[in-house]
Protein backbone atom coordinates (compact mmCIF):
# COMPACT_ATOMS: atom_id res chain seq x y z
CA UNK A 1 0.00 0.00 0.00
CA UNK A 2 2.83 2.36 0.87
CA UNK A 3 4.47 1.66 -2.52
CA UNK A 4 1.24 2.39 -4.35
CA UNK A 5 0.77 5.58 -2.36
CA UNK A 6 4.30 6.76 -3.19
CA UNK A 7 3.80 6.01 -6.86
CA UNK A 8 0.53 7.94 -6.87
CA UNK A 9 2.23 10.94 -5.25
CA UNK A 10 5.02 10.91 -7.85
CA UNK A 11 2.54 10.68 -10.74
CA UNK A 12 0.51 13.55 -9.29
CA UNK A 13 3.63 15.71 -8.91
CA UNK A 14 4.71 14.99 -12.50
CA UNK A 15 1.24 15.88 -13.76
CA UNK A 16 1.15 19.13 -11.81
CA UNK A 17 4.65 20.10 -12.92
CA UNK A 18 3.49 20.52 -16.50
CA UNK A 19 1.41 23.52 -15.50
CA UNK A 20 3.31 25.00 -12.53
CA UNK A 21 5.68 27.80 -13.56
CA UNK A 22 7.37 30.07 -11.03
CA UNK A 23 8.24 33.56 -12.24
CA UNK A 24 6.85 36.37 -14.42
CA UNK A 25 5.03 35.75 -17.69
CA UNK A 26 6.69 37.45 -20.65
CA UNK A 27 5.21 40.45 -22.40
CA UNK A 28 7.12 42.41 -25.00
CA UNK A 29 8.16 45.75 -23.48
CA UNK A 30 6.58 48.91 -24.77
CA UNK A 31 8.73 50.96 -27.12
CA UNK A 32 8.50 54.61 -28.19
CA UNK A 33 6.92 54.91 -31.64
CA UNK A 34 5.39 57.93 -33.36
CA UNK A 35 2.34 57.58 -35.65
CA UNK A 36 4.40 58.82 -38.62
CA UNK A 37 7.94 59.82 -39.49
CA UNK A 38 8.76 63.49 -38.95
CA UNK A 39 10.64 63.79 -42.23
CA UNK A 40 8.45 64.26 -45.26
CA UNK A 41 9.19 61.77 -48.06
CA UNK A 42 10.95 63.11 -51.17
CA UNK A 43 8.92 64.48 -54.05
CA UNK A 44 7.21 61.70 -55.96
CA UNK A 45 6.96 59.37 -52.98
CA UNK A 46 3.58 58.36 -51.66
CA UNK A 47 2.00 55.89 -49.29
CA UNK A 48 0.66 52.99 -51.34
CA UNK A 49 -2.47 51.08 -50.38
CA UNK A 50 -1.73 48.29 -49.88
CA UNK A 51 2.02 48.63 -49.33
CA UNK A 52 2.91 47.32 -52.77
CA UNK A 53 5.99 49.52 -52.88
CA UNK A 54 7.55 48.01 -49.76
CA UNK A 55 10.92 46.36 -50.20
CA UNK A 56 10.80 42.58 -49.78
CA UNK A 57 13.27 39.74 -50.04
CA UNK A 58 16.31 40.56 -52.16
CA UNK A 59 16.06 44.30 -51.68
CA UNK A 60 18.96 45.17 -54.01
CA UNK A 61 16.91 44.09 -57.05
CA UNK A 62 15.00 47.39 -56.82
CA UNK A 63 18.03 49.03 -58.47
CA UNK A 64 17.62 46.80 -61.56
CA UNK A 65 21.38 46.35 -61.95
CA UNK A 66 22.32 42.76 -62.94
CA UNK A 67 25.95 43.29 -61.98
CA UNK A 68 24.97 44.41 -58.48
CA UNK A 69 22.56 41.45 -58.22
CA UNK A 70 25.35 38.97 -59.01
CA UNK A 71 27.70 40.54 -56.46
CA UNK A 72 25.07 40.60 -53.71
CA UNK A 73 24.32 36.90 -54.17
CA UNK A 74 27.93 36.14 -53.25
CA UNK A 75 27.70 37.82 -49.84
CA UNK A 76 25.50 35.12 -48.30
CA UNK A 77 27.54 32.16 -49.52
CA UNK A 78 31.09 33.55 -49.45
CA UNK A 79 31.43 36.39 -46.94
CA UNK A 80 33.37 35.01 -43.98
CA UNK A 81 31.62 37.22 -41.40
CA UNK A 82 28.25 35.92 -42.59
CA UNK A 83 29.50 32.34 -42.44
CA UNK A 84 30.73 32.94 -38.87
CA UNK A 85 27.30 34.30 -37.87
CA UNK A 86 25.67 31.23 -39.43
CA UNK A 87 27.94 28.98 -37.33
CA UNK A 88 26.97 30.88 -34.16
CA UNK A 89 23.31 30.30 -35.04
CA UNK A 90 23.91 26.55 -35.36
CA UNK A 91 25.66 26.65 -31.99
CA UNK A 92 22.64 28.41 -30.44
CA UNK A 93 20.28 25.79 -31.92
CA UNK A 94 22.38 23.03 -30.37
CA UNK A 95 22.16 24.79 -26.99
CA UNK A 96 18.36 24.50 -27.21
CA UNK A 97 18.66 20.75 -27.67
CA UNK A 98 21.03 20.58 -24.70
CA UNK A 99 18.53 22.43 -22.51
CA UNK A 100 15.61 20.34 -23.74
CA UNK A 101 17.42 17.14 -22.76
CA UNK A 102 16.78 18.15 -19.13
CA UNK A 103 13.11 17.27 -19.56
CA UNK A 104 13.96 13.61 -20.00
CA UNK A 105 15.36 11.05 -17.58
CA UNK A 106 18.97 10.01 -17.65
CA UNK A 107 20.05 6.39 -17.86
CA UNK A 108 23.61 5.37 -17.04
CA UNK A 109 25.68 2.32 -16.19
CA UNK A 110 29.05 1.83 -14.50
CA UNK A 111 30.06 -1.88 -14.49
CA UNK A 112 32.82 -2.70 -12.03
CA UNK A 113 35.10 -5.51 -10.84
CA UNK A 114 36.32 -5.24 -7.25
CA UNK A 115 39.08 -7.53 -5.96
CA UNK A 116 39.51 -8.10 -2.21
CA UNK A 117 41.25 -10.67 -0.05
CA UNK A 118 38.08 -12.67 0.36
CA UNK A 119 36.65 -12.58 -3.15
CA UNK A 120 36.14 -10.82 -6.43
CA UNK A 121 32.82 -9.00 -6.90
CA UNK A 122 31.30 -8.30 -10.34
CA UNK A 123 28.63 -5.60 -10.57
CA UNK A 124 26.54 -4.46 -13.55
CA UNK A 125 24.31 -1.60 -12.37
CA UNK A 126 21.85 0.51 -14.38
CA UNK A 127 20.95 3.85 -12.83
CA UNK A 128 17.88 5.93 -13.70
CA UNK A 129 17.58 9.59 -12.64
CA UNK A 130 14.84 12.06 -13.48
CA UNK A 131 14.58 15.59 -12.13
CA UNK A 132 10.92 16.50 -12.19
CA UNK A 133 10.42 20.05 -13.44
CA UNK A 134 7.99 20.98 -10.67
CA UNK A 135 8.66 24.73 -10.72
CA UNK A 136 9.36 25.14 -14.42
CA UNK A 137 13.07 25.98 -14.24
CA UNK A 138 13.97 23.46 -16.96
CA UNK A 139 11.19 24.65 -19.24
CA UNK A 140 12.24 28.23 -18.65
CA UNK A 141 15.81 27.27 -19.50
CA UNK A 142 14.57 25.82 -22.78
CA UNK A 143 12.54 28.97 -23.47
CA UNK A 144 15.56 31.17 -22.67
CA UNK A 145 17.82 29.21 -25.00
CA UNK A 146 15.12 29.23 -27.69
CA UNK A 147 14.86 33.02 -27.43
CA UNK A 148 18.64 33.33 -27.65
CA UNK A 149 18.66 31.03 -30.69
CA UNK A 150 16.05 33.25 -32.33
CA UNK A 151 18.22 36.25 -31.44
CA UNK A 152 21.15 34.47 -33.08
CA UNK A 153 19.03 33.89 -36.21
CA UNK A 154 18.20 37.60 -36.26
CA UNK A 155 21.90 38.37 -35.72
CA UNK A 156 22.69 36.30 -38.81
CA UNK A 157 20.19 38.36 -40.80
CA UNK A 158 21.57 41.57 -39.33
CA UNK A 159 25.11 40.63 -40.38
CA UNK A 160 23.88 39.74 -43.87
CA UNK A 161 22.10 43.07 -44.14
CA UNK A 162 25.12 45.03 -42.93
CA UNK A 163 27.48 43.49 -45.48
CA UNK A 164 24.93 43.53 -48.29
CA UNK A 165 24.37 47.24 -47.64
CA UNK A 166 28.11 47.86 -47.40
CA UNK A 167 28.63 46.13 -50.75
CA UNK A 168 25.87 48.19 -52.39
CA UNK A 169 27.34 51.37 -50.91
CA UNK A 170 30.84 50.55 -52.18
CA UNK A 171 29.39 49.60 -55.57
CA UNK A 172 27.58 52.93 -55.94
CA UNK A 173 30.65 54.82 -54.73
CA UNK A 174 32.67 53.01 -57.39
CA UNK A 175 29.96 53.81 -59.93
CA UNK A 176 30.22 57.47 -58.94
CA UNK A 177 33.98 57.38 -59.35
CA UNK A 178 33.55 55.92 -62.83
CA UNK A 179 31.21 58.79 -63.69
CA UNK A 180 33.80 61.23 -62.33
CA UNK A 181 36.51 59.53 -64.38
CA UNK A 182 34.40 59.94 -67.51
CA UNK A 183 33.84 63.59 -66.63
CA UNK A 184 37.56 64.27 -66.16
CA UNK A 185 38.44 62.34 -69.31
CA UNK A 186 36.08 64.57 -71.28
CA UNK A 187 37.48 67.62 -69.46
CA UNK A 188 41.06 66.68 -70.32
CA UNK A 189 40.08 66.30 -73.96
CA UNK A 190 38.38 69.70 -73.86
CA UNK A 191 41.38 71.29 -72.17
CA UNK A 192 43.67 69.83 -74.83
CA UNK A 193 41.58 71.67 -77.40
CA UNK A 194 41.89 74.85 -75.37
CA UNK A 195 45.68 74.49 -75.23
CA UNK A 196 45.74 74.10 -79.00
CA UNK A 197 43.54 77.17 -79.35
CA UNK A 198 45.75 79.37 -77.17
CA UNK A 199 48.88 78.07 -78.86
CA UNK A 200 47.48 78.93 -82.29
CA UNK A 201 46.46 82.38 -81.07
CA UNK A 202 49.93 82.90 -79.61
CA UNK A 203 51.55 81.77 -82.84
CA UNK A 204 49.36 84.28 -84.64
CA UNK A 205 50.48 87.04 -82.30
CA UNK A 206 47.00 87.44 -80.76
CA UNK A 207 47.36 85.67 -77.38
CA UNK A 208 50.15 86.03 -74.85
CA UNK A 209 52.53 83.37 -73.67
CA UNK A 210 50.81 83.68 -70.30
CA UNK A 211 47.57 82.41 -71.88
CA UNK A 212 49.38 79.33 -73.17
CA UNK A 213 50.93 78.72 -69.72
CA UNK A 214 47.55 79.03 -68.02
CA UNK A 215 45.92 76.63 -70.47
CA UNK A 216 48.68 74.07 -70.00
CA UNK A 217 48.48 74.42 -66.20
CA UNK A 218 44.73 73.82 -66.33
CA UNK A 219 45.27 70.73 -68.52
CA UNK A 220 47.98 69.15 -66.38
CA UNK A 221 46.01 69.78 -63.19
CA UNK A 222 43.02 67.95 -64.67
CA UNK A 223 45.26 65.08 -65.79
CA UNK A 224 46.69 64.76 -62.25
CA UNK A 225 43.18 64.70 -60.73
CA UNK A 226 42.14 62.06 -63.26
CA UNK A 227 45.11 59.86 -62.37
CA UNK A 228 44.41 60.24 -58.63
CA UNK A 229 40.87 58.89 -59.06
CA UNK A 230 42.40 55.50 -59.91
CA UNK A 231 43.53 55.06 -56.29
CA UNK A 232 40.02 55.42 -54.89
CA UNK A 233 38.53 53.21 -57.57
CA UNK A 234 41.02 50.43 -56.84
CA UNK A 235 40.24 50.62 -53.11
CA UNK A 236 36.48 50.34 -53.66
CA UNK A 237 36.95 47.46 -56.09
CA UNK A 238 39.12 45.64 -53.56
CA UNK A 239 36.53 46.23 -50.83
CA UNK A 240 33.79 44.74 -53.00
CA UNK A 241 35.97 41.70 -53.71
CA UNK A 242 36.54 41.01 -50.00
CA UNK A 243 32.83 41.45 -49.22
CA UNK A 244 32.07 38.72 -51.76
CA UNK A 245 34.66 36.41 -50.19
CA UNK A 246 37.28 36.80 -52.92
CA UNK A 247 40.86 38.08 -52.82
CA UNK A 248 41.16 41.52 -54.46
CA UNK A 249 43.09 40.08 -57.40
CA UNK A 250 40.19 37.77 -58.29
CA UNK A 251 37.60 40.45 -59.05
CA UNK A 252 37.51 43.20 -61.65
CA UNK A 253 34.51 45.47 -62.14
CA UNK A 254 34.66 47.16 -65.56
CA UNK A 255 33.33 50.64 -66.12
CA UNK A 256 30.12 50.91 -68.10
CA UNK A 257 27.22 51.38 -65.71
CA UNK A 258 25.57 54.80 -65.98
CA UNK A 259 24.23 56.36 -62.79
CA UNK A 260 20.45 56.42 -62.41
CA UNK A 261 18.36 58.12 -59.72
CA UNK A 262 17.47 55.84 -56.79
CA UNK A 263 14.15 53.98 -57.03
CA UNK A 264 11.07 55.05 -55.11
CA UNK A 265 9.99 52.82 -52.24
CA UNK A 266 8.03 53.17 -49.03
CA UNK A 267 9.28 54.08 -45.57
CA UNK A 268 6.03 52.79 -44.04
CA UNK A 269 5.00 53.73 -40.52
CA UNK A 270 7.27 53.78 -37.45
CA UNK A 271 5.41 51.03 -35.58
CA UNK A 272 6.19 48.61 -38.42
CA UNK A 273 9.89 49.08 -37.65
CA UNK A 274 9.47 46.85 -34.59
CA UNK A 275 8.82 43.92 -36.92
CA UNK A 276 11.19 44.76 -39.77
CA UNK A 277 14.64 45.33 -38.29
CA UNK A 278 16.71 42.31 -37.24
CA UNK A 279 18.64 44.30 -34.62
CA UNK A 280 15.34 45.19 -32.92
CA UNK A 281 14.38 41.51 -33.03
CA UNK A 282 17.73 40.62 -31.44
CA UNK A 283 17.16 43.06 -28.58
CA UNK A 284 13.56 41.89 -28.05
CA UNK A 285 14.54 38.19 -27.98
CA UNK A 286 17.26 39.02 -25.46
CA UNK A 287 14.57 40.61 -23.29
CA UNK A 288 12.52 37.39 -23.52
CA UNK A 289 15.56 35.31 -22.50
CA UNK A 290 16.28 37.65 -19.57
CA UNK A 291 12.67 37.29 -18.41
CA UNK A 292 13.09 33.50 -18.31
CA UNK A 293 16.24 33.89 -16.22
CA UNK A 294 14.18 35.67 -13.54
CA UNK A 295 11.87 32.63 -13.39
CA UNK A 296 14.83 30.26 -13.18
CA UNK A 297 16.31 32.27 -10.30
CA UNK A 298 12.96 32.31 -8.49
CA UNK A 299 12.48 28.55 -8.96
CA UNK A 300 15.82 27.95 -7.23
CA UNK A 301 14.17 29.07 -3.95
CA UNK A 302 12.05 25.91 -3.99
CA UNK A 303 13.18 22.32 -3.40
CA UNK A 304 14.05 20.10 -6.35
CA UNK A 305 12.35 16.73 -6.72
CA UNK A 306 14.34 13.92 -8.27
CA UNK A 307 13.09 10.43 -8.98
CA UNK A 308 15.91 7.90 -9.04
CA UNK A 309 16.15 4.15 -9.41
CA UNK A 310 18.85 1.60 -9.89
CA UNK A 311 18.89 -2.05 -10.81
CA UNK A 312 21.37 -4.67 -11.89
CA UNK A 313 23.13 -7.78 -10.79
CA UNK A 314 26.04 -8.47 -8.46
CA UNK A 315 27.90 -11.73 -7.98
CA UNK A 316 31.29 -13.18 -7.15
CA UNK A 317 31.45 -15.08 -10.44
CA UNK A 318 30.82 -13.81 -13.93
CA UNK A 319 28.40 -16.61 -14.78
CA UNK A 320 26.37 -15.89 -11.64
CA UNK A 321 25.56 -12.38 -12.95
CA UNK A 322 22.85 -13.96 -15.11
CA UNK A 323 21.15 -15.79 -12.24
CA UNK A 324 18.03 -14.50 -10.53
CA UNK A 325 19.45 -14.30 -6.97
CA UNK A 326 22.18 -11.86 -8.08
CA UNK A 327 19.71 -9.16 -8.93
CA UNK A 328 19.25 -5.97 -6.93
CA UNK A 329 17.10 -2.84 -7.30
CA UNK A 330 16.10 0.32 -5.52
CA UNK A 331 13.71 3.18 -6.28
CA UNK A 332 12.58 6.32 -4.57
CA UNK A 333 12.07 10.08 -4.82
CA UNK A 334 14.47 12.65 -3.39
CA UNK A 335 13.57 16.16 -2.30
CA UNK A 336 16.51 18.56 -2.04
CA UNK A 337 16.35 22.17 -0.99
CA UNK A 338 18.52 24.86 0.55
CA UNK A 339 17.78 25.63 4.19
CA UNK A 340 20.14 28.59 4.52
CA UNK A 341 22.30 30.39 1.94
CA UNK A 342 22.79 33.85 3.49
CA UNK A 343 20.50 35.46 0.89
CA UNK A 344 22.39 34.15 -2.16
CA UNK A 345 19.31 32.97 -4.05
CA UNK A 346 17.39 36.18 -3.46
CA UNK A 347 20.42 38.19 -4.55
CA UNK A 348 20.50 36.14 -7.75
CA UNK A 349 16.85 37.04 -8.33
CA UNK A 350 17.71 40.72 -7.96
CA UNK A 351 20.62 40.26 -10.35
CA UNK A 352 18.30 38.66 -12.92
CA UNK A 353 15.78 41.48 -12.53
CA UNK A 354 18.50 44.11 -12.96
CA UNK A 355 19.80 42.28 -16.06
CA UNK A 356 16.24 42.26 -17.42
CA UNK A 357 15.89 46.01 -16.86
CA UNK A 358 19.18 46.57 -18.70
CA UNK A 359 18.16 44.61 -21.79
CA UNK A 360 14.76 46.35 -21.82
CA UNK A 361 16.57 49.71 -21.87
CA UNK A 362 18.82 48.40 -24.66
CA UNK A 363 15.73 47.29 -26.62
CA UNK A 364 14.10 50.71 -26.33
CA UNK A 365 17.35 52.47 -27.26
CA UNK A 366 17.69 50.23 -30.32
CA UNK A 367 14.19 51.24 -31.38
CA UNK A 368 14.97 54.93 -30.91
CA UNK A 369 18.21 54.61 -32.88
CA UNK A 370 16.38 52.87 -35.72
CA UNK A 371 13.91 55.76 -35.97
CA UNK A 372 16.80 58.23 -36.04
CA UNK A 373 18.51 56.32 -38.86
CA UNK A 374 15.34 56.28 -40.96
CA UNK A 375 14.71 59.98 -40.38
CA UNK A 376 18.36 60.81 -41.21
CA UNK A 377 18.25 58.97 -44.52
CA UNK A 378 14.83 60.35 -45.43
CA UNK A 379 16.18 63.84 -44.79
CA UNK A 380 19.24 63.13 -46.92
CA UNK A 381 17.16 61.83 -49.80
CA UNK A 382 14.78 64.79 -49.70
CA UNK A 383 17.47 67.46 -49.41
CA UNK A 384 19.79 65.83 -51.95
CA UNK A 385 16.91 65.54 -54.39
CA UNK A 386 16.24 69.27 -54.05
CA UNK A 387 19.96 70.06 -54.22
CA UNK A 388 20.31 67.94 -57.34
CA UNK A 389 17.74 70.05 -59.17
CA UNK A 390 19.60 73.22 -58.19
CA UNK A 391 23.00 71.81 -59.23
CA UNK A 392 21.58 70.65 -62.57
CA UNK A 393 20.55 74.25 -63.25
CA UNK A 394 24.02 75.41 -62.20
CA UNK A 395 25.61 72.90 -64.60
CA UNK A 396 23.54 74.19 -67.49
CA UNK A 397 24.31 77.83 -66.61
CA UNK A 398 28.06 77.17 -66.23
CA UNK A 399 28.21 75.34 -69.56
CA UNK A 400 26.50 78.29 -71.28
CA UNK A 401 28.91 80.66 -69.55
CA UNK A 402 31.88 78.55 -70.71
CA UNK A 403 30.62 78.50 -74.27
CA UNK A 404 30.11 82.27 -74.28
CA UNK A 405 33.54 82.95 -72.73
CA UNK A 406 35.26 80.64 -75.21
CA UNK A 407 33.50 82.27 -78.19
CA UNK A 408 34.37 85.73 -76.89
CA UNK A 409 38.00 84.69 -76.42
CA UNK A 410 38.13 83.38 -79.98
CA UNK A 411 36.69 86.70 -81.14
CA UNK A 412 39.23 88.67 -79.14
CA UNK A 413 36.69 90.44 -76.92
CA UNK A 414 37.46 88.48 -73.69
CA UNK A 415 40.71 87.62 -71.93
CA UNK A 416 41.77 84.10 -71.14
CA UNK A 417 41.18 84.54 -67.40
CA UNK A 418 37.44 84.57 -68.11
CA UNK A 419 37.76 81.26 -69.93
CA UNK A 420 39.73 79.70 -67.05
CA UNK A 421 37.11 80.89 -64.55
CA UNK A 422 34.26 79.47 -66.66
CA UNK A 423 36.07 76.14 -67.11
CA UNK A 424 36.69 75.79 -63.38
CA UNK A 425 33.06 76.62 -62.57
CA UNK A 426 31.71 74.17 -65.16
CA UNK A 427 33.93 71.34 -63.90
CA UNK A 428 33.04 71.98 -60.25
CA UNK A 429 29.33 71.99 -60.96
CA UNK A 430 29.49 68.85 -63.09
CA UNK A 431 31.49 67.08 -60.40
CA UNK A 432 28.97 68.22 -57.76
CA UNK A 433 26.16 66.75 -59.86
CA UNK A 434 27.94 63.38 -59.96
CA UNK A 435 28.65 63.48 -56.21
CA UNK A 436 25.04 64.35 -55.37
CA UNK A 437 23.73 61.48 -57.48
CA UNK A 438 26.17 59.13 -55.75
CA UNK A 439 25.11 60.39 -52.33
CA UNK A 440 21.46 59.91 -53.25
CA UNK A 441 22.12 56.28 -54.19
CA UNK A 442 24.13 55.69 -51.00
CA UNK A 443 21.39 57.34 -48.90
CA UNK A 444 18.79 55.09 -50.52
CA UNK A 445 20.86 52.06 -49.48
CA UNK A 446 21.09 53.53 -45.99
CA UNK A 447 17.32 53.94 -45.86
CA UNK A 448 16.71 50.36 -46.98
CA UNK A 449 19.16 49.15 -44.33
CA UNK A 450 17.51 51.35 -41.69
CA UNK A 451 14.13 49.84 -42.64
CA UNK A 452 15.46 46.31 -42.19
CA UNK A 453 16.05 45.41 -45.83
CA UNK A 454 13.52 42.87 -47.03
CA UNK A 455 13.35 41.09 -43.66
CA UNK A 456 10.69 40.89 -40.96
CA UNK A 457 10.13 38.89 -37.77
CA UNK A 458 7.95 36.31 -39.52
CA UNK A 459 11.23 34.89 -40.82
CA UNK A 460 12.47 34.09 -37.30
CA UNK A 461 12.63 30.31 -36.78
CA UNK A 462 9.71 28.91 -34.80
CA UNK A 463 10.55 27.54 -31.36
CA UNK A 464 9.60 24.00 -32.35
CA UNK A 465 12.06 24.04 -35.26
CA UNK A 466 14.91 24.85 -32.90
CA UNK A 467 14.63 21.58 -30.98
Amino acid sequence: MNNRLSAAVVVAVITCSSSCMIGPAYHRPSAPAAPAFKEEPPAGWKQAQPADGAVRGKWWTVYKDPRLDALEEQVTISNQNVLAAEAFFREAKAAVSVARAGLFPGLSSAPSVVNSRAQTTYTIPVTFAYQIDVWGSIRRGIAANSALAQASAAQLESVRLVYQAELATDYFELQGLDATVRLFSATVKSYEGTVALTQNRYDGGIATLGDVALAKTQLETARAQLADLGIQRAQFEHAVAVLTGKPPSALSIPDGTVQSPPPLFLAGIPSAMLERRPDIAIAERQVAAANEQIGIAMAALYPALTLSASAGSQASAVLDLLTWPSRFWSVGPQLAGTLFDAGRHRAQIRMSQAAYDAVVANYRQTVLTSFQQVEDNLAQLRILSEEGVIVDRAVQASQRSLQISTDQYRGGIANYLQVITAQTSALQNQRSAVEIMTRRLVASVGLIEALGGGWDTTQLPATKTLR
